[in-house]
């Protein structure tokens, strides 16, 4: 079991929670070009696209990047050397999540504001190899404490090579060997203490995994939502949710007879269709949809699907229209008008340990809806005009409809 021992002391993170293309960003822009002079930012957002985006909206300030031209060339350590000179920060989540024990002594000392568009990965695979751990262990370059990996092995005994991931991950304090099986990377939750001030901006966080780790660590947070402009109590009903399922053209017919089960297009699923057969009989039914149903051109196409069969589900007339099922904040494919979303999410095993061994039981099916509303909303629908979508999954599609009707 993971013994989560800290305790974190701070006001209250603001969360505002709202549809997507409702304004948050428009929000904190204009909050970001109004404020004090004195007041520090670091702003994080999944794309670098987006990185470029907020710094020419935000033309009051003068944002900066990290960038590999450094000491060292590590995004890292330009990141720090940022903030010590006091700067405006944007950044990815991707460097972000990397934050160690310095990152964080810098940020109590120099009273940043942290706006966080769309929650981060607050666990994820480490991308370690047990069978390195085990060297490692033997080697007594690292020790457990409470599922907690920690590096000991000094500069001499060990400078850089093949571990380096390990050890960075260890030094700050975010990996953890779980079960002896797992190897998880965990945000460190003393991060956000660090701030003056945190506001995420996001949709649906009742059903983020980030939800469920500010409980784990006790992360005070209230909810609020943009409307028109201004900060509001939030209220899922002031959502136009039937109006927005009406922009929704779903495809209901024979194709989605392969999606009947109630694990259908799941991971596991998935890993179970061998036979091409099977596989081509499904991407046969995406072909159909785009070619008689939609009557889509290429251009106005996106389609998801696990990665591991994006190769295998592919085909003509839709092939580079794929995006990748956890995208969230990009408004890139704000042109596109057929979706193909090929798949039902349920909790990896990793993310479900996680939290039960910390006596948290997350719900699967708000976690999904979340996902693939964030998935659809990278479409046209964001701008209020209609789409066109074939959702085979029938768990998924009945999500749509109870979410329409707020039982979700």
């Amino acid at each position: 079991m993971l013994l989560i021992s800290e305790v974190i002391v701070m006001e209250k993170v603001t969360v505002i929670d709202s549809l997507m293309g409702a304004g948050k960003t428009t929000y904190a822009i204009d909050r970001i070009n109004k404020a004090s002079p004195l007041e520090r930012f670091i702003y994080v957002t999944p794309f670098i696209a987006e990185i470029e985006r907020v710094i020419a909206a935000a033309d009051k300030r003068h944002f900066v990047q990290p960038t590999n031209n450094v000491e060292g060339g590590r995004k890292l350590t330009s990141l720090k050397r940022l903030i010590e000179d006091g700067v405006d920060i944007a950044t990815t989540h991707a460097l972000f999540e990397t934050a160690d024990d310095e990152l964080r002594d810098l940020l109590r000392t120099n009273n940043y504001t942290l706006i966080l568009d769309e929650v981060i990965n607050v666990i994820d695979k480490a991308g370690v190899s047990p069978s390195d751990m085990r060297i490692l262990l033997d080697k007594g370059f690292v020790e457990m404490e409470c599922n907690r990996v920690v590096w000991t092995a000094k500069d001499h005994e060990y400078e850089y090579g093949v571990f380096d991931r390990i050890k960075l991950l260890a030094q700050a304090g975010t990996l953890f060997y779980h079960r002896e099986k797992y190897l998880i990377y965990a945000f460190p939750p003393s991060i956000f203490e660090t701030f003056s001030d945190v506001f995420v901006l996001t949709y649906l966080f009742d059903a983020q995994l980030m939800k469920y780790y500010f409980d784990l660590y006790s992360i005070p947070y209230e909810l609020k939502a943009v409307c028109d402009g201004e900060i509001v109590p939030y209220d899922a009903k002031r959502e136009p949710r039937a109006e927005l399922l009406s922009l929704m053209d779903i495809y209901e017919g024979p194709l989605n007879d392969c999606g009947n089960t109630n694990t259908a297009f799941s991971g596991r699923w998935f890993q179970r269709r061998d036979k091409r057969d099977e596989l081509t009989g499904i991407k046969s039914n995406m072909y159909t949809y785009i070619r008689s149903h939609a009557k889509a051109k290429a251009g106005e196409v996106l389609w998801t699907t696990l990665k591991a069969r994006q190769h295998d589900l592919k085909g003509k007339g839709y092939t580079k229209g794929f995006l990748a099922l956890n995208a969230r904040a990009t408004n890139e494919y704000a042109d596109r008008s057929t979706l193909m979303y090929c798949y039902n999410r349920f909790m990896n095993p990793i993310e479900t340990s996680f939290f039960q061994d910390n006596g948290l039981t997350v719900n699967e099916t708000k976690l999904a809806l979340s996902d693939m509303l964030q998935w659809i909303w990278r479409s046209q629908i964001r701008n209020g005009k209609p789409i066109k979508l074939y959702v085979p999954a029938k768990r998924m599609r009945d999500l749509l409809y109870a979410w329409a009707k707020y039982e979700i």
